[in-house]
């Protein structure tokens, strides 16, 4: 709006109030929120929010900086329904003097609501959702619209917003037509929409969203103009930014879930942008992967079988230089023949095809593309799904067990898991031979059938009835029957006997003294070998921090609940965030249920334009940007259902 040369600018307040407010997301971006029309500016100002969590309001006046209201909205039923019982002694529902209390006494000229969504949600089966407890849950959002128009019926608020998750049209569609109609009743106009909290924020996040917004017909008469959309970022883009999870430096809500041992080795498999289908291409043989083995990050003999870079330069040349004893091999990138002629090649969606020939199969040529347009999982598939470092985080939500794990470039030097003193069976492939072949050092033992028949009477045993094998130059037991079964020792035996004393083949436990030292000391001589109760590999089911490095070169790892803050723009990466009380599984359900203050900023902009061109009796504007949500047009401007005003 053109501004006239020297004219002093009118400070308009534009007051804010919040329902179900949670750790307040909503109110913190419609705090931050900023509009101008002229000479007229808008600062917005939050009255406070009602909440039945005593630690999300706590949280709310932590990042808001105004009191907010712990208030059960529940009428009797409902409580009884979702509760399961009656209410406590001194209980009561809430009434309209209540709203007016939390608010201040003052009155809001915008009233956001974002009723609890678990009912209507996706991630809860239908026949679920169809159970009274639930029921209850989602009649909340009936109930809190109709306090608020109560409350506020003398003097309504200017503009109204209902935001949900988008099954909320269908599962609740009965509600959401009370609803229409309870605003319609109060003088209302009344428009559905979407929108996507990422694209209106900037985020590094896609978070679809529904949006129910209702215009007092005689307050507000200018259309409603939709905020522009942004592009996503990149998830990398976010936390890059952010110290590595476990940096004290981040504080406690920076550290990596503990998860079961067979879950890190799954995501390890999982491919980036894909999720826990890609398990299915794995070959699994007696409970093993086949064609996988987990190695340290840095191996007793380093460099083993390594591959160097066309660009790096090679190590030292030593008089055995081998790929069985270090990095002296190359990707050569100079294919024979010209480059289209490379078996199983793949395509880039950026490059043109090859020449199209009457033989184009997959394995005579670059006859594949890697094809970018994903058509989506199936509904709720997408357990262990991996976001790559360079693509936008899933939605964030309370539960963090589906799609909220990244590729993280940044792996930390840790030692890992080898499959050492591993048995070879018979009827299988040996694994590969390298320059120390040591039980210690992989699966160097076979499982060899032929023990009677090759090697008759190896480490035997002879009874002491039975006469003595043919003494021979070599009679050792590794080559024949030259063992006895002697009835005759006593480990219990006096003191000074051999047997009782030498420790032949002694074990010692894990908290008890060696013996001394000798320079004769052998694991058959004496009492040197330990019971040592470090296992090679945690079970399935221990739970613990591992880094894995994936196929792809990155650390698959769940995102920690300090990133998820920041996916939500509730912290800026370089700021730390302290929330109430000490659980994680709180932190995260909490974060996932806020609304992005960086979406509702935006959000608050364009309706504070709104309120401004109304206040200045403006009752239309033109402008290039497109009024919310196309498929409504009509939006704050016509009721959808009754036709223009």
């Amino acid at each position: 709006m053109h501004q006239t040369p020297g004219a002093v600018l009118e400070r308009r307040e534009i007051r804010h109030f919040h329902l179900f407010c949670g750790i307040g997301g909503g109110a913190l971006g419609f705090s931050r929120g900023s509009a101008r029309v002229g000479n007229m500016v808008a600062t917005f100002r939050c009255l406070g929010g009602i909440d039945v969590s005593p630690a999300a309001i706590r949280d709310f006046e932590r990042l808001v900086g105004v009191a907010g209201t712990v208030l059960d909205l529940f009428d009797r039923d409902q409580y009884r329904a979702f509760h399961g019982h009656e209410p406590p002694r001194g209980w009561r529902p809430a009434a309209t003097a209540d709203i007016h209390s939390a608010a201040g006494g003052e009155r809001p000229h915008i009233v956001f609501l974002s009723a609890p969504c678990k009912g209507f949600s996706g991630l809860l089966a239908e026949t679920k959702s169809k159970a009274e407890k639930y029921q209850a849950l989602n009649r909340l959002t009936l109930r809190g619209v109709w306090l608020t128009l109560e409350a506020f019926q003398d003097d309504p608020p200017e503009l109204i917003l209902f935001e949900n998750v988008p099954r909320i049209a269908s599962r609740g569609r009965h509600l959401l037509d009370e609803i229409i109609a309870l605003l319609r009743a109060y003088g209302y106009a009344v428009a559905e929409t979407t929108h996507d909290c990422g694209q209106l924020g900037g985020l590094a996040q896609s978070r679809k969203r529904f949006l129910l917004v209702a215009r007092h017909q005689e307050k507000v008469p200018p259309f409603l103009y939709e905020p522009p959309k942004r592009t996503l970022r990149a998830v990398g883009d976010r936390l890059g930014r952010m110290p590595l999870p476990g940096d004290l430096r981040a504080g406690p809500m920076h550290r990596v879930p503990m998860l079961r041992w067979q879950t890190w080795v799954r995501l390890a498999f999982v491919e980036a942008g894909s999720d826990w289908r890609s398990l299915n291409k794995l070959a699994v043989a007696d409970g093993m992967l086949r064609d996988f083995a987990l190695i340290p990050a840095h191996p007793w003999q380093r460099g083993v079988l390594g591959v160097r870079a066309w660009q790096d330069p090679s190590g030292t040349i030593a008089g055995a230089s081998r790929p069985g004893n270090g990095a002296f091999s190359v990707a050569d990138p100079r294919i024979d023949g010209h480059d289209r002629s490379a078996q199983l090649g793949v395509r880039p969606w950026t490059e043109p095809a090859p020449v199209v020939t009457g033989k184009m199969f997959v394995g005579g040529g670059p006859h594949a593309v890697a094809d970018p347009r994903h058509h989506g999982p199936a509904k709720h598939s997408n357990e262990f799904r991996i976001i790559p470092w360079t693509g936008a985080g899933a939605s964030v939500t309370g539960t963090h067990g589906t799609g909220q794990c990244v590729a993280d470039p940044r792996p930390t030097n840790r030692r890992q898991f080898e499959n050492i003193y591993r048995v070879t069976g018979w009827d299988r492939f040996a694994r590969t031979v390298i320059g120390r072949t040591q039980p210690s050092d992989g699966a160097m033992f076979v499982a060899d059938p032929r023990v009677d028949e090759r090697r008759s009477g190896a480490h035997g045993v002879l009874t002491w009835e039975q006469p003595g094998g043919t003494v021979a130059g070599e009679s050792l037991p590794s080559n024949g029957a030259f063992a006895v079964a002697d009835p005759r020792p006593r480990l219990d035996g006096p003191e000074g006997s051999d047997y009782a004393t030498a420790g032949h083949f002694g074990v010692v436990h894990w908290n008890a003294p060696s013996g001394a030292m000798s320079s004769a000391a052998g694991h058959d001589n004496g009492r040197w070998s330990v019971a040592d109760p470090r296992p090679v590999l945690p079970a399935a089911t221990d739970r613990l921090v591992a880094v894995i490095r994936s196929l792809d070169g990155t650390w698959h790892r769940p995102f920690t609940t300090y990133e998820l803050a920041g996916l939500q723009s509730l912290v800026e990466p370089e700021e730390q965030l302290e929330l109430d009380g000490i659980s994680d599984a709180d932190w995260r359900e909490r974060i996932g249920n806020a609304v992005p203050p960086d979406a509702a900023k935006a959000i608050a902009n364009t309706m504070g334009t709104t309120l401004l061109l109304a206040w200045s009796g403006t009752t239309f504007m033109l402008s290039s940007m497109p009024i919310w949500v196309r498929s409504a047009a009509v939006a704050l401007s016509v009721d959808q259902r009754r036709g223009i005003e």
